[in-house]
């Protein structure tokens, strides 16, 4: 008799807070736990407008995708996915293109384990999900469930929202050399979207948002306009550049009072490459 195989057991850590399901918390989902809703909590106790700024976020990633998907890009790769929050990513785009094809990539089990809600996609398009590290080189790029689901010869819209604060530098600039390495992976045409969060507006803040996430185990590299914009070097920014999440291509007029900046320390750009 052959012996048996059985896969490997993955322990899911639902002790420790992770970044994606505190996400789901501030943004009213139901997929997180204690350590979660804890570490959510002194997030708010330190920033009251985190969860408006969750929103921001969401909102800005849902206008980015639809302009996308209107000027005819089909193929898109979301890294850092978090948990499902409808509409998701591919229920946007699919909605206008009803052929387009989505990979989802996070590196949290958990994410995995909701991914069948990713995966309710039009009959006419593909949707796959990837569990990848963005950090770990080649993890993304290599996966066959990528390349069964894209043709990286033609373009593609990466997404990376709110995601590469939560990559440190160590010292090695890590999160712009990722980029650079996804960046090199495209053709002309591609586009890439980022939000990342700063603390150039609410720096007190902001750093004791970052002491919450430290203590729970997550690092958080806020960014200035300068650092952000350079993950956009050699593509041509769309309008109106660099700006606030909320600020980009708003799609009712802005209350002039509100969101502050104070209230949105998000940065978010669209790029495309020559």
């Amino acid at each position: 008799m052959g012996e048996a195989h059985e896969d490997p057991v993955v322990d899911l850590r639902l002790d420790l807070a992770h970044s994606a399901r505190i996400y789901d918390w501030l943004l009213g989902g139901r997929t997180h736990f204690a350590a979660d809703r804890e570490a959510g909590r002194r997030i708010l106790s330190a920033f009251p407008a985190a969860g408006e700024a969750a929103r921001m976020n969401r909102a800005f990633m849902h206008r980015a995708v639809a302009h996308l998907a209107r000027e005819g890009l089909t193929q898109f790769l979301d890294i850092g996915t978090g948990i499902p929050t409808s509409p998701n990513l591919h229920e946007i785009v699919q909605g206008i293109s009803p052929a387009a094809r989505v990979v989802y990539t996070d590196n949290d089990p958990v994410v995995l384990a909701h991914a069948a809600a990713l995966l309710r996609g039009r009959p006419e398009g593909r949707t796959a999900y990837v569990q990848a590290d963005v950090t770990v080189a080649g993890s993304v790029l290599e996966a066959p469930r990528l390349h069964a689901t894209l043709d990286l010869r033609r373009p593609v819209a990466l997404t990376l929202n709110a995601l590469l604060h939560f990559v440190p530098d160590d010292g090695r600039d890590r999160a712009h050399a990722v980029v650079e390495d996804l960046k090199a992976a495209l053709p002309g045409g591609s586009a890439l979207v980022i939000t990342h969060g700063t603390s150039d507006f609410s720096p007190l803040a902001m750093g004791r948002v970052t002491d919450v996430l430290a203590r729970a185990g997550t690092p958080l590299q806020l960014r200035g306009v300068a650092e952000f914009r350079r993950f956009f070097d050699g593509w041509e920014l769309l309008e109106p550049g660099v700006t606030l999440a909320h600020r980009w291509r708003p799609g009712r007029p802005e209350d002039p009072g509100r969101p502050t900046a104070a209230e949105a320390v998000c940065y978010a750009a669209i790029a495309r490459k020559p």
